[in-house]
């Protein structure tokens, strides 16, 4: 095992601070967008704006305290986040998640492979790098699920979910 698994990745006062600073800067945004909408309170009640600018009010406050206390942290209340084989293990899901969902959607210049076609890779990537099995057994499992799963919504339910360029050549939009 590498002895890099044990390091700390991120220590508990950065993400403390990253992720309050964001929040805060999305209080903010919904705070000046709530004052363009009208913030106030108007004759006939309550402006647009008036409730969103003090749910972005409370917001900022809390991170603002928030900041304030991840700045205090010393010692072993500074401890790490995350080590970085968890980070290793969290990032092995959260990539190819994130890749599945351009997948689906298409990353705007080209277009998506729809939700199925998506589904079917999906599955696959997961069963042979994390489940270490064989060809023989993926591509029935990831057909089939994505089959099952298009049966289910397109055609009894009659949901309609993104479709690809497969769909659309096997008449289904």
């Amino acid at each position: 095992m590498d002895e890099n698994q044990d390091k700390p990745a991120a220590s508990m006062k950065t993400m403390e601070v990253v992720v309050a600073t964001i929040l805060l800067i999305f209080g903010a945004v919904v705070m000046w967008d709530s004052r363009r909408l009208g913030s106030g309170w108007a004759d006939d009640g309550p402006q647009a704006g008036y409730f969103p600018f003090y749910i972005g009010l409370i917001i900022v406050i809390g991170c603002v305290i928030n900041l304030w206390q991840a700045f205090q942290l010393k010692g072993d209340d500074n401890g790490p986040f995350v080590l970085r084989g968890q980070l290793k293990l969290v990032m092995s899901v959260m990539v190819p998640t994130v890749v599945y969902i351009v997948l689906i959607a298409g990353p705007g210049f080209i277009p998506g492979l729809g939700i199925y076609v998506s589904s079917v890779l999906f599955i696959a990537w997961f069963m042979r790098r994390l489940g270490k099995y064989s060809w023989l057994k993926i591509v029935p499992v990831s057909v089939g699920v994505s089959v099952a799963f298009f049966l289910l919504f397109e055609i009894w339910f009659k949901v309609p979910l993104p479709k690809g360029p497969l769909e659309a050549w096997l008449g289904f939009q």
